[in-house]
């Protein structure tokens, strides 16, 4: 990672949860959370950091979301104390982090874990548990077109150390179906605390 600087977990929060409403298999459940709550989409796609009970709802709704703070799904052994940044990555650091220890991601990948191996098993039309690979190919093409994607979040236990992904597994994923394209420093978001590695 390069150009490390320092952010507050709200700013990792809102760019968590900006990315999952632009998806869309977790838009309609993000979507059905704000109108229960008598809530607009502008509080995740405007997020004003600067308003602590806007940050205190978009916490509470990740929480409810993904278990932020909840040491559950994909923040389970994600502890409060991460040191969040915001950095640059280039090819050979994406190419080195690791999908969450997921069943899907690990048999997309062949057990590696590894965004540039599931791309290759894609490209082979192999399918994980026989969900097609329709999205893959869509962003990527995306990509090629000149379009951009929200930032990765990663985390791992030391800068210099094994990287996990967080957010943003189809994205890594066809970025490395069309590796050409990856921009030479890549903006991502890294949090560091004790034993993340090992997610």
């Amino acid at each position: 990672m390069h150009d490390l600087h320092p952010i507050p977990a709200a700013e990792m929060v809102a760019a968590f949860l900006r990315a999952e409403l632009a998806s869309p298999r977790f838009e309609p459940t993000l979507l059905a959370i704000l109108e229960r709550d008598g809530r607009r989409r502008g509080v995740i796609e405007q997020p004003d950091l600067a308003n602590p009970a806007d940050n205190e709802y978009r916490a509470q709704l990740l929480g409810e979301h993904r278990g932020y703070g909840r040491d559950e799904d994909v923040f389970t052994s994600v502890p409060p104390e991460v040191r969040w940044y915001r950095g640059q990555a280039t090819r050979s650091d994406l190419a080195h982090v690791r999908y969450i220890d997921y069943d899907y991601w690990t048999e997309l990948s062949g057990g590696t874990r590894l965004a540039m191996d599931a791309a290759e098993r894609i490209r082979q039309g192999i399918e994980a548990f026989r969900v097609g690979n329709g999205a893959y190919w869509y962003l990527a093409e995306a990509l090629k077109a000149g379009g951009s994607f929200p930032e990765l979040i990663m985390v791992g236990s030391e800068e210099r150390g094994p990287l996990v992904l967080l957010e943003g597994h189809v994205r890594l994923t066809a970025y490395f179906l069309e590796p050409d394209y990856i921009p030479p420093l890549l903006p991502v978001i890294v949090g560091y605390a004790p034993g993340l590695d090992r997610k």
